[in-house]
């Protein structure tokens, strides 16, 4: 079997992530658009034994949004969510995101769609794991130049959850909501405590000992390689090309 590539080693990350213990339990995830490693993870926790059904906002065979988003939002709304994913162009360490832009104003230096209900979401599901594969100053900043959706919330604000983590490329973050502060939880392989902490813009906690983020199973990368590039392949072909390789004959 081929060696481990970087995103099948975010994907069993995120998949464990999902199971682990959390007041809340997921029993269903849904993912937007252009989100295959979540996708993928979501997948790899249902075949090591979770039962999860995914919504994916995206499927081009047999979408269960007919209306797109506005299926997506009542579901959230109603409480039929329990895990969902969120980035941004930059993400600060009390897991505020924004969606909007840089520059002074925000947007002025570059522009992006913006929060496309993105505030909503992180305020009616119960589990959010944060995802951005770039770990990089600028993107982790001390403070977002503009708060597309709050990490935390005033007492007395109606919301079911906060982050539960932030995936990276370098690294995984726990959250602390009560705190509004993040704690390294684990290294990707070739990163150290001290690469993370100069890669970081944020100020974070870390243990004295950091473990190595653990890698998919032999089990999960047959899955992965397997029934569930069949599964995502239609959705994902660009993605699931670049990582699988080519499609076998």
């Amino acid at each position: 079997m081929s060696a481990v590539t970087p995103e099948e080693r975010l994907v069993a990350a995120i998949a464990d992530l999902i199971a682990a213990p959390h007041p809340h339990p997921v029993r269903h995830a849904a993912v937007g658009a252009a989100s295959p490693i979540p996708a993928h993870a979501v997948m790899l926790a249902a075949h090591r034994g979770a039962e999860i059904r995914l919504s994916l906002l995206q499927r081009r065979v047999g979408n269960p949004f007919t209306e797109g988003t506005r299926e997506l939002f009542d579901l959230a709304g109603q409480g039929r969510i329990d895990l969902f994913f969120l980035g941004g162009v930059e993400i600060d360490g009390a897991a505020n995101i924004n969606l909007l832009g840089t520059g002074d104003p925000p947007g002025s230096q570059a522009r992006l769609p913006g929060n496309f209900g993105a505030p909503f979401m992180y305020f009616t599901i119960p589990r959010t794991i944060l995802f951005r594969e770039e770990h990089s100053p600028r993107v982790l900043v001390p403070k977002v130049a503009y708060v597309t959706a709050p990490g935390t919330s005033p007492p007395g604000t109606f919301r079911r959850g906060n982050a539960q983590a932030l995936v990276t490329g370098r690294c995984v973050f726990s959250f602390d909501a009560a705190r509004a502060r993040f704690t390294l939880a684990s290294l990707h392989p070739g990163e150290t405590a001290e690469s993370i902490r100069v890669a970081t813009g944020f100020d974070y906690d870390a243990p004295d000992g950091v473990p190595e983020t653990r890698g998919p199973s032999a089990s999960d990368l047959a899955a992965l390689r397997g029934p569930i590039r069949a599964a995502l392949e239609d959705t994902y072909p660009n993605f699931c090309a670049r990582v699988f390789g080519a499609k076998a004959a």
